[in-house]
């Protein structure tokens, strides 16, 4: 089924090695935010905005928004293109990998508050690092739960997030997540969504 898209005028290309495959559909990118279900109080943790067009609809609903890319060239594109939120201080960029970032220490030193919740499309090869990375471990859980995590992921991760005991994709990361979140589905979201296509759903 066709869906609309999002147009852009940034031209760089997707770069594999970073895992880049930018959303286009207006459709999903729509889900994504209302599944948020953000006010202007939220501040929003985004993990590598790569074009920003989600960045653009979570700056819509008046939200703050802290988005963390690890691609130079496109962190000069996002200050351009956002320069105004950034002028009125609801949008800050940090050039950075959110694997390597010592995350609390960069809000200290930027002088930000801590985000409430999380809205991210993000690198499928790095799902689990970096839920790892928001939720803790069973051991030693995040001290400051987000209210709310948006993510989008591979079909297959997500069912196992989803899954239930007994079931055939029930596993080790569906307890550990489990644990840690109560998990729900969104939406599907095909290759056709976005630009390169991914080989996986």
């Amino acid at each position: 089924m066709a869906s609309k898209t999002s147009p852009t005028n940034n031209k760089q290309r997707a770069r594999k090695r970073f895992g880049q495959h930018w959303l286009r559909s207006d459709q999903v990118l729509n889900q994504i935010v209302a599944a948020g279900e953000l006010v202007d109080s939220d501040r929003v943790l985004e993990i590598g905005p790569g074009q920003g067009a989600l960045t653009q609809r979570l700056l819509d609903t008046q939200a703050h928004v802290l988005a963390i890319e690890i691609d130079r060239d496109l962190c000069l594109q996002l200050s351009d293109q956002f320069i105004a939120f950034m002028a009125s201080g609801h949008f800050r960029l940090i050039e950075s990998d959110f694997l390597k970032i010592n995350f609390e220490q960069a809000l200290i030193d930027l002088e930000l508050d801590r985000p409430n919740k999380v809205v991210a499309n993000i690198p499928y090869y790095i799902t689990g690092p970096i839920l790892e990375k928001l939720l803790g471990r069973i051991r030693q859980p995040n001290p400051q739960p987000y209210e709310s995590i948006v993510l989008i992921v591979q079909k297959e991760i997500a069912e196992r997030l989803y899954a239930q005991p007994g079931t055939k994709a029930f596993n080790g990361l569906s307890v550990r997540v489990q644990y840690l979140a109560d998990c729900q589905l969104i939406c599907p979201v095909p290759p056709s969504a976005f630009k390169p296509a991914p080989k996986v759903e």
